[in-house]
């Protein structure tokens, strides 16, 4: 990206080594016009040759990097590293830039007449690069910085930087990558962004998942075959809703999850090739992305934070700037199922092997007072598991999982939230609220992938006579 008032460029316009079978054509439909036979989108994850290279960078393993980059006068060029030294000559500026560990082959150069706000996390330096007037969201987004680096560096492992740099780009693309310590993102999604009062923090959020990175891809990076991008998006999807979790609130998460779902289940509908399971991932963001947050956050609330978090900080200390052979997402579900009760190992499996659907249904909701001040909900429901092929074909498939049933007011807060173990033969469930209940639902907060979440809840009939 170029224009008048700056640059955005990455290492893949560099020149590389080797055949890089990531420029032939993709699209099925496009190689059949050309007699080509149908391409996998990546290796086989049991396909030990994938594990030789990382999925980012095919042509090199953890480099040593330094750059001098020039630009014109009243610009600042940015690049990873720390600063070693800036100058100018023959009418232009310089800077050179110098990484102290060796980062992966992976990097990004900026340019632009920007204006920069800088704060601090310790003893991590922290500098927003943005375009003058641009200012709306830069609070939001440097707490986002310092809340992930709280949370990460306590439950996973130290920040391996001494600096963190957000970097604003132009609208033309609306995204933000994380490159080591130096993080592009566009001002769309961030920096001009409008958050009303009842929106999700997306600023914040997506500042959380980018830091994330900085762990999940920069210190940990997975092998060049299926289900790779697990132990980078899938992981920083999970560690940004943690982070969100804490700062905002059960509330806030909800209406992501369900946000998350509604897009898992349109990109499944659109899917051009075949869905396949969140352990063998191809790149597909509607699946590590969307669905990776579902189960992950689904597994965190049935074992715990405490227990998920220990088995990601785990999986750092073994793997954490590794080279060949690579991880792969294998040892991520390893290290899960290490913490995972006996119970629930068959569960956890499935939702990385298996593509799960559910569809659970409130049928009714009758609450009866008990003359002391509480009601007696009676929720009456129907659960159901199927088991989905990559071309989408279902089969039903035996039911017994830890399923959340939900009581609420009228304001939508919960008088009653619990699992339950549900295996099919129970449809009704009985429970005692403090108040008198609005609504009331199985699966109300959408935490397992339902086809038709519109109907988890259903309104609470009181009885005649009550009150």
């Amino acid at each position: 990206m170029v224009v008048e008032n700056g640059s955005f460029v990455n290492s893949s316009v560099l020149p590389s080594f080797g055949y890089d079978p990531g420029r032939e054509l993709a699209l099925d439909r496009t190689r059949k016009k050309h007699d080509l036979e149908p391409k996998e989108r990546m290796r086989d994850l049991d396909d030990p040759v994938g594990r030789s290279d990382n999925y980012i960078s095919r042509d090199a393993d953890w480099v040593t990097f330094e750059v001098v980059v020039s630009t014109s006068p009243d610009q600042i060029a940015l690049a990873p590293g720390y600063l070693q030294r800036e100058w100018e000559e023959g009418g232009r500026r310089y800077f050179h830039y110098a990484m102290d560990a060796p980062i992966l082959n992976f990097f990004s150069f900026l340019s632009a007449r920007y204006e920069v706000v800088r704060d601090s996390w310790n003893d991590v330096a922290i500098e927003v690069y943005h375009h003058p007037g641009h200012e709306f969201n830069l609070d939001r987004m440097i707490d986002g910085v310092k809340k992930s680096l709280d949370y990460f560096t306590v439950e996973f492992s130290p920040y391996q930087h001494r600096q963190l740099r957000i970097l604003e780009f132009p609208r033309y693309s609306s995204f933000a990558q994380s490159f080591p310590n130096t993080i592009p993102y566009s001002e769309s999604i961030g920096f001009i962004a409008r958050v009303e009062e009842d929106d999700i923090d997306y600023p914040f959020y997506v500042t959380a998942h980018e830091v994330a990175h900085q762990w999940w891809a920069h210190q940990v990076i997975g092998g060049n075959l299926q289900g790779s991008t697990v132990l980078s998006e899938t992981l920083a999807q999970y560690s940004a809703l943690m982070v969100m979790e804490r700062e905002f609130g059960a509330d806030q998460i909800r209406r992501f999850l369900r946000y998350e779902l509604d897009t898992y289940l349109r990109g499944r509908s659109t899917e051009r090739k075949k869905e396949v399971p969140l352990l063998r991932v191809e790149k597909q963001g509607y699946i590590h992305y969307r669905k990776g947050s579902l189960i992950m956050y689904a597994i965190r609330d049935a074992i715990g934070a405490d227990s998920v978090n220990r088995a990601l900080a785990g999986l750092l200390e073994t793997w954490k700037f590794q080279g060949p052979p690579y991880p792969t997402s294998r040892d991520l579900l390893g290290a899960l199922l290490a913490e995972t009760p006996d119970d629930l190992q068959t569960w956890v499996t499935e939702l990385f092997e298996h593509i799960i659907l559910y569809d659970n249904r409130a049928t009714e909701a009758v609450a009866r007072a008990t003359g002391d001040g509480t009601y007696e909900v009676t929720l009456s429901f129907e659960a159901h598991k199927m088991r989905a092929g990559e071309q989408g074909e279902e089969t039903e498939a035996a039911l017994d999982d830890p399923i959340d049933i939900g009581v609420f007011d009228d304001d939508g807060e919960p008088l009653y939230l619990e699992r339950h173990r549900l295996d099919g033969s129970t449809s009704e469930i009985t429970v005692t609220v403090e108040a008198e209940p609005a609504r009331a639902g199985i699966d109300p907060y959408h935490k397992l992938i339902d086809r038709h979440p519109d109907d988890n809840e259903i309104n609470v009939e009181i009885e005649a006579g009550a009150s």
